[in-house]
């Protein structure tokens, strides 16, 4: 019987796998669709990091909570993401990618409620608990779930979407905030976060598995039916198919015993870990948590300081739109290295215009553009970009553990920054707090420099056998190993 007749038979008569299954007509717009309806999970992720920003100071007010309870309201997301990613691994390796943003679906509408009725700061918390762990989970899905569907010239600004979904999430959550701040309604900013959730459940209800966990579970009819839906044509899905088969081939010892007996496997999980960590680390979050605050630190009134922040969320948005177009034509180096530069010099001019600046109303327009080109130059690099290098660089075998450690790294780091900025900011000051986060982009830079690989028109598979086979992590992405190179069978961790 020819193969594709067996491999209509399979599907035709495998129970409950028909369901996830589309049909077999190629057309190149279908992974678009599929990698934009994923990347919902980022529109989530930017509604609800950005809409505590606008609500924090009625909540403070209606529940009478002190400065550090109002950062444990804040963090308490961040602390239940991390939870979230460490257990998104085991869901999505057993249960599959879109079980697992299904899941995470599920959570956000539910949050959202518990949060927009809480009574109490308690419950409140309770509710951004659960807002958390659908954050976690799908932080850490999403992007690999978009670099397996994608095609390889395609795959940044794919994974690049999910940070431009994040973007115009903050965004939108900053207009809501704006349009609703004037009644102090903050369970009615809260609550419409309900909408998106319920539309990012039905998407998620129409995503294909994806081919690669297929192949990793053994059902390469299915596989192969998955890939030619989102490939051009079968020839296309066919090799990416045979490739994936002969990568699995090499061996099949996953998670924490690859990790353990793997020591280039422990070079790309410690560069997610180290990447994830300077994000964090840029100051970014901090911003997009607390920015009413900063600005009103600045000697911003309250009215100018929402206007600020509705800004910055724009700006976030349409630079996101630019990394999304350049990434996979200019690359992932040089984009995070302009961006840290960006940063850097942002972060320091910020200090000194807080410190020495005055506070007339040039010093003030200084003050929001420093901060709005901070923001240009994350949303362009260090945004999207450790997304996309965290879910390229790790090999398939134990792609789930490396992403689980690099996702957790970020929410652990974004968790201990958003639970002591206020504090840090009374304890150093203003001017001392930028300036500090301009130190870490510095540092960024060099660590880019150093490690980073250029992963533009790779394919996972030769980045894995890259990895494997020793090349320095810089290297990964060079089609031949550059001359005076040196492959160490033995590697660092």
């Amino acid at each position: 019987m020819p193969e594709d007749d067996l491999l209509t038979r399979d599907l035709a008569h495998a129970p409950g796998q028909n369901q996830a299954a589309p049909p077999e007509v190629a057309t190149p717009g279908h992974a678009m669709v599929v990698g934009v309806l994923a990347a919902l999970a980022g529109l989530m992720f930017g509604l609800d990091t950005g809409v505590i920003a606008g609500a924090l100071r009625f909540i403070g007010t209606d529940f009478d909570a002190s400065p550090r309870t109002q950062e444990w309201i804040v963090s308490s997301m961040m602390a239940a993401a991390a939870v979230g990613s460490l257990i998104a691994g085991t869901i999505s390796f057993r249960f599959g990618r879109r079980r697992a943003l299904l899941g995470s679906s599920i959570l956000f509408l539910a949050g959202s409620l518990i949060s927009a009725l809480a009574p109490s700061v308690a419950m409140l918390i309770i509710g951004r608990i659960f807002l958390g762990f659908a954050v976690g989970i799908a932080a850490f899905t999403a992007p690999l779930y978009i670099s397996e569907v994608s095609a390889v010239a395609q795959r940044g600004s794919m994974i690049a979407c999910y940070q431009l979904m994040m973007t115009g999430g903050i965004f939108l959550s900053y207009v809501t905030d704006g349009v609703l701040a004037n009644g102090a309604h903050w369970r009615w900013m809260l609550g419409l976060m309900t909408v998106p959730a319920t539309v990012f459940l039905i998407g998620c209800l129409f995503l294909p598995d994806s081919p690669r966990w297929l192949m990793m579970r053994g059902e390469r009819l299915r596989a192969r039916k998955v890939m030619r839906y989102l490939r051009a044509t079968p020839q296309q899905a066919d090799r990416e198919i045979s490739d994936i088969a002969t990568e699995l081939t090499r061996g099949r010892s996953e998670g924490f015993t690859f990790f353990r007996h793997n020591a280039n496997f422990r070079r790309s999980v410690g560069l997610g870990i180290v990447l994830q960590v300077m994000q964090q680390l840029t100051g970014i979050n901090v911003l997009m948590y607390y920015a009413p605050k900063v600005f009103q630190a600045a000697n911003f009134g309250a009215s100018a300081a929402g206007w600020a922040t509705a800004l910055i969320g724009l700006i976030n948005l349409v630079a996101t739109c630019v990394a999304i177009v350049t990434v996979d034509r200019w690359g992932r180096r040089p984009l995070l290295l302009l961006s840290c530069a960006i940063m850097t010099g942002s972060m320091l001019l910020a200090g000194g215009l807080v410190e020495y600046g005055g506070h007339d109303t040039v010093a003030q327009i200084a003050m929001v553009g420093s901060l709005l080109v901070f923001v240009l130059g994350f949303a362009i690099g260090a945004g999207p970009l450790v997304w996309t290098l965290c879910a390229e660089i790790q090999p398939l075998r134990g792609r789930d553990f490396g992403i689980v450690c690099s996702t957790f790294t970020n929410w652990a780091t974004n968790w201990a920054v958003s639970n002591t900025f206020l504090s840090v900011l009374d304890t150093l000051g203003e001017a001392h707090t930028f300036w500090l986060f301009a130190g870490m982009n510095a540092l960024f830079i060099a660590i880019t420099l150093f490690y980073v690989p250029e992963t533009k028109g790779v394919s996972l598979e030769d980045l894995e056998s890259h990895l494997l086979a020793g090349w320095p992590l810089r290297d990964l992405g060079a089609r031949t190993l550059p001359q005076g190179g040196k492959v160490s069978t033995n590697p660092s961790p």
